[in-house]
């Protein structure tokens, strides 16, 4: 089972190959913010499956935390497009 949890991690991150395509050719800042977001999510798929891997606790700690900075990073990214579309509208 560990070996399918390692795989599982390695295909992940292969996967998040696509994801730095589009954060460097996203036609619009909230193309990369989404890959941005996918990368958030996909280290914390891969931090609970190493954490299942190897039966350490502190990963899950670790992946919590990811989660949490990943949905701050989405709030903070739609203020500020809320705020600069607001001020775009204005002029």
């Amino acid at each position: 089972m560990q070996t399918l949890y390692l795989a599982l991690a390695v295909f992940l991150l292969l996967n998040l190959g696509a994801g730095m395509w589009r954060v460097l050719r996203g036609p619009s800042a909230a193309d990369r913010m989404l890959a941005a977001q996918l990368f958030g999510t996909t280290a914390v798929a891969i931090l609970l499956l190493l954490a299942q891997a190897h039966g350490n606790a502190a990963l899950r700690d670790v992946a919590l935390l990811f989660a949490l900075l990943a949905a701050v990073t989405a709030v903070a990214f739609v203020r500020r497009a809320w705020e600069q579309g607001a001020s775009d509208d204005a002029g």
